[in-house]
């Protein structure tokens, strides 16, 4: 990975931060997406070598999160890897000042954004944290903002089933030479949920007891970002290094490719 230009989200904690730093010791260089500048700064100083740089957006936001792929795009005209990871879970239904459901907005439409935005300079691999929570109900398109009985566990649920989809519809898309996958790092004790409020925080604080430590949860992600063991592999979902199986409705083309139309309209509505 010696001098691969590497951007990642969600990297400035958790399986996210391992990864960036396990990347950045063979040799990569790191541009990370983050919206708390002093977790963003700290996680500049743990990382080795030179180059790296952090861009400030808040990623809930489509609008925000085209304006740091501009930017990114406009410094560095050819990208190596892109890794969504960005994430969270929330107790309550909440809606971003784009009128979007919050965890929709975070976990889903802000890997949709960015790819989209940054795809002419990718010239290898996008990496997609999804989760085996995607083991549950499909889509529902006719309230894919959850408006009606909200619940955080189905929401999440869905938001990680809609990154399988859009992982296996992006590879059918991508050029030549660029490949997408995703994958499942694991129950991990990182951050994650500690500030959803409600049940989720307790709950989530009782299982991280028994979870993977980061550097474990972190690595699949590193595996499927630079392993050429991987290089050829387009659409596919992974844990523990391994093909892993796939929900009934995450293997649906047809919710793949409706999916992919509604969050192109939603990109270009804002």
């Amino acid at each position: 990975m010696q001098g691969k230009i590497i951007v990642a989200t969600g990297a400035t904690s958790g399986i996210g931060e391992k990864a960036a730093q396990a990347l950045a010791r063979i040799g990569a260089r790191i541009l990370l997406v983050a919206r708390d500048p002093t977790r963003a700064e700290a996680t500049l100083k743990s990382l080795e070598g030179n180059g790296h740089k952090a861009y400030l957006a808040d990623l809930s936001s489509i609008r925000e999160t085209k304006r740091v792929g501009a930017e990114i795009a406009s410094d560095f005209p050819a990208i190596d890897v892109l890794i969504n990871n960005a994430g969270a879970i929330f107790a309550e239904r909440q809606e971003t000042a784009e009128g979007l459901e919050a965890t929709f907005a975070l976990n889903h439409m802000s890997y949709f954004t960015l790819t989209a935005i940054l795809l002419p300079t990718i010239k290898g691999r996008i990496v997609s944290t999804a989760s085996r929570a995607h083991f549950g109900p499909p889509l529902d398109f006719d309230d894919l903002q959850i408006q009606k009985g909200y619940n955080s566990w189905r929401a999440y649920q869905r938001s990680k089933l809609a990154n399988i989809l859009f992982t296996r519809e992006l590879a059918r898309r991508l050029p030549e030479g660029v490949t997408a996958n995703c994958l499942h790092p694991g129950v991990v004790a990182t951050r994650f949920a500690n500030a959803a409020g409600g049940w989720v925080a307790p709950v989530f604080g009782l299982v991280k007891r028994f979870a993977l430590s980061p550097d474990q949860g972190a690595d699949t992600l590193i595996y499927l970002a630079s392993s050429p063991q991987v290089a050829g592999v387009n659409g596919a979902y992974y844990a523990k290094r391994k093909l892993a199986d796939l929900s009934m409705p995450a293997q649906s083309d047809e919710a793949a490719r409706r999916l992919w139309d509604l969050s192109e309209k939603l990109m270009a509505a804002h």
